[in-house]
């Protein structure tokens, strides 16, 4: 076939719709899905939270409310409808029994529990096509198949940078660089990562010039929740249940310098009991770890490493971050991980292949100092194929800025 798919347009409408899901779905895929006829779309549905029903039968029970009939449409969803008896019922059994009898699918069930919808379906005389927009499909899921063939969370890297790939001024001023509408975006990332029970994690450079707190502020939270009401600050959709806060993680040597300061981070003040210091094993048995532990603070001692899955501070220690953030899924349940620096703590991730989501808010500002900190710094390749590589998954704007959205070149 040549030129874009037929239901390519619509597919982008069952992307948009997933989307909505993210978050509330965890650990779940997010999925979304139209119904079409006539080239118009009759209902649409999506995951709206684990456990609740999945986009295919929330599509048909939309198009139920509206008098529609499924039997005369085709089904348009991002992933494989799953084949089998999980939380709810398969949902490759509700579409045969609605009479749809064209089904186009973004990409195939990656969970060897799950997949084998489309199959039952073709069995059945149902006609399926497979791998209309693939990759911004995939891209949807990229979480989901973190949290299953890995023991590691969801790692989103967000840094903000001048023009000129510039994160601070050279006295470290950088405050702010984003204009307010991409910040509002960040704090509603943050929201929806501590509604999944995620973290953010900062570097000790961030740590002590920014002295941050690392929750998410009262602003509007619709990046993180599309139907959530704006500048509701108690909740995270029109349900009961409160928000949760993202643990706070910050990933320093220097539990000394922590320990001395700990009347004035504020992390230790307002929020001890959810945050957790990643650290050298030996400085995780210091005096000065247990006086932070004394907060309420948790200090965890990771091994030290000698390859690029690690990252130092001034102290010089190369920390596996690998391993903590394994343990932080393992013993905390993160299934997401914010990381806002700073960018030589970004830079360790990605050269780690840590990062699975990078968030670059462009600002459209030039300081033209060689001497101001850069985006990233401290590799020397000699030539350009050394580079590490990534792809440009979207680009929107965010009020004055662009905010970039790559991905590993190998991303899933």
């Amino acid at each position: 076939m040549t030129g874009p798919h037929p239901f390519h347009t619509f597919m982008g409408e069952a992307i948009a719709l997933a989307r909505r899901g993210r978050w509330r779905a965890a650990p779940n895929p997010t999925v979304g899905a139209v119904l079409v006829r006539d080239g118009q779309v009759m209902a649409r549905g999506y995951h709206t939270a684990c456990g609740m029903p999945h986009a295919e039968v929330e599509c048909l029970r939309d198009a139920t409310a509206n008098g529609v009939d499924p039997a005369g449409c085709t089904l348009v969803v991002t992933l494989e409808p799953c084949n089998h008896h999980g939380k709810t019922p398969p949902c490759s059994q509700a579409v045969l029994a609605a009479g749809i009898r064209h089904v186009v699918v973004g990409m195939a069930d990656p969970n060897p529990v799950a997949q084998g919808g489309a199959e039952f379906l073709r069995q059945h005389g149902v006609r399926v096509d497979v791998g209309v927009r693939e990759q911004d499909c995939r891209d949807l899921v990229a979480d989901f198949v973190t949290w299953k063939l890995t023991d590691q969370p969801y790692v989103i890297l967000k840094l903000a940078s001048t023009l000129d790939g510039r994160i601070a001024t050279r006295a470290g001023h950088s405050q702010w660089i984003s204009c307010a509408a991409s910040r509002r975006r960040v704090h509603g990332i943050r929201a929806g990562a501590g509604h999944a029970g995620g973290a953010v994690l900062v570097g000790g450079t961030t740590l002590f010039a920014d002295n941050p707190l690392l929750t998410a502020r009262c602003c509007d939270f619709s990046d993180a929740f599309p139907a959530a009401p704006q500048g509701d600050c108690s909740r995270v959709d029109g349900a009961d249940a409160p928000r949760r806060q993202p643990l706070a993680v910050a990933v320093t040597s220097r539990m000394d310098e922590v320990a001395a300061r700990a009347g004035e981070l504020a992390l230790l003040q307002q929020r001890a009991s959810d945050t957790i210091f990643w650290t050298t094993e030996h400085a995780a048995t210091s005096l000065a770890a247990d006086t932070v532990r004394a907060t309420g603070a948790r200090v965890w001692g990771l091994p030290v490493t000698s390859d690029t899955t690690g990252t130092s501070d001034t102290a010089g220690a190369r920390l596996d971050l690998r391993a903590g953030l394994a343990r932080l899924r393992a013993e905390a349940g993160c299934l997401y991980v914010l990381c806002e620096g700073g960018g030589q703590l970004g830079l360790a991730l990605l050269e780690a292949g840590l990062v699975h989501e990078f968030e670059l808010h462009l600002a459209p500002k030039v300081l033209g100092d060689n001497a101001a900190r850069p985006l990233f710094d401290g590799r020397a390749p000699l030539r350009m194929d050394d580079a590490l590589g990534l792809r440009v998954a979207a680009t929107a704007p965010s009020g004055e800025d662009i905010i970039v959205t790559l991905r590993p070149g190998d991303c899933f």
